[in-house]
């Protein structure tokens, strides 16, 4: 009867160590709770929890990916875009992630894709297009501000895909088009004005120099019989129809 009694003993010793004895890696911290009170946080190794009376909760501290489901963002120049991206945090205070809020990663995801549609919104097109580092570096600054509370620290945001209708993408193109050739027009006339007054400082060379008149239309007679056309045009020299005038 009595060896009965000491195996029991035993056996109940045994399920009260196996229930009081926590082993923690190095990544992970136990948040302790005393008959509901908050009594501090343990961790890495060995933790010995009194059953019943203490209750624990285990939080992981390594880097977490959140991935930001697709949201429909209107843009502030009414243009209907589909945004997904995607969030770093990891858990920096265990005790305020356990106590200042019920799940922190459902809390964290839906503040993200409230803070993505927001952000995104209050921008132009051309704004999340092309600058898509300056949105990231907004978005986590404000995840980080709302998100301190929890004891939870955003270490980078990253926009992924920014996609489009097709009829915005042709008119995106489209868009684009006019803008090279308004450009190429721009040049053009650039070049033009840039010609012009070097035609009129050729000019005022000339003008100066008669013999420069002869040297140049010496120069277009032969350019002009190089030429494989039918029709030649000559052109005739004033100072010609001076001396057939002066002959009269």
């Amino acid at each position: 009867m009595i060896s009965y009694t000491v195996l029991y003993i035993g056996v109940f010793v045994l399920v009260i160590l196996a229930a009081s004895i926590r082993i923690f890696r190095e990544y992970e911290r136990g948040v302790i709770f005393t008959l509901g009170r908050f009594t501090g946080v343990k961790g890495p190794g060995l933790i010995i929890v009194i059953p019943i009376i203490q209750q624990l909760v285990r939080v992981d501290l390594r880097t977490v990916v959140l991935d930001v489901p697709t949201q429909d963002v209107i843009s502030y120049d009414n243009v209907s875009v589909h945004v997904n991206a995607v969030v770093y945090f990891r858990v920096v205070d265990p005790e305020k992630a356990i106590i200042q809020v019920e799940n922190y990663y459902l809390a964290t995801s839906q503040l993200a894709q409230t803070t993505l549609r927001s952000v995104l919104g209050g921008h132009e097109l051309d704004e999340m297009l092309s600058e898509r580092k300056k949105l990231n570096v907004d978005i986590q600054d404000i995840l980080d501000k709302q998100t301190d509370i929890w004891g939870i620290k955003i270490s980078n945001v990253e926009i992924k895909d920014i996609d489009l209708d097709e009829s915005m993408i042709r008119a995106i193109a489209k868009q684009a088009e006019a803008e090279r050739e308004r450009r190429a027009k721009v040049i053009n006339a650039k070049g033009e004005l840039e010609a012009s007054k070097n035609l009129l400082e050729a000019a005022k060379v000339i003008s100066q120099n008669p013999q420069t008149i002869q040297l140049r239309y010496l120069q277009t007679l032969n350019d002009i019989s190089s030429d494989k056309t039918n029709t030649l045009v000559f052109p005739f020299p004033t100072e010609l129809k001076q001396m057939f005038n002066a002959g009269k």
